[in-house]
């Protein structure tokens, strides 16, 4: 029987996209020697300090963030530092969410990670 592990980061500091790619290989659970492809991994990722996620150079004015809902003139962007005044735990989520593999397992492990803005008390 398997049981479910948890991982805790702690964000503050930490560049964004290395901290994400970490975190997308854990959710994947290729840290594990039972890891499959196929299959969602008995992990869970948790992650503190979201608000002091860095990022480097020029990006925090520069970085754009669009969506599009289909029709015709509806292109949306917003910047990297409004999102992070917003919800930094929607920029995390987002960057994590782009670096694990386009399939039907995505959701299901995102489902693994716990985001909190705050070091969140147990």
């Amino acid at each position: 029987m398997l049981s479910t592990v948890e991982y805790t980061f702690d964000a503050k500091g930490k560049i964004l996209g290395r901290l994400a790619s970490d975190i997308a290989k854990i959710l994947m659970g290729k840290n594990k020697a039972t890891y499959a492809p196929n299959r969602v991994a008995d992990i869970t990722v948790r992650v503190d300090n979201t608000d002091a996620v860095a990022v480097t150079g020029s990006k925090p004015k520069s970085k754009e963030y669009f969506r599009h809902s289909g029709r015709i003139g509806n292109l949306k962007r917003t910047w990297f530092e409004r999102e992070m005044t917003k919800d930094s735990r929607k920029v995390l989520y987002k960057a994590v969410w782009n670096m694990l593999p386009k399939n039907r397992l995505r959701k299901q492990r995102m489902k693994n990670l716990k985001l909190y803005r705050q070091s969140a008390s147990r």
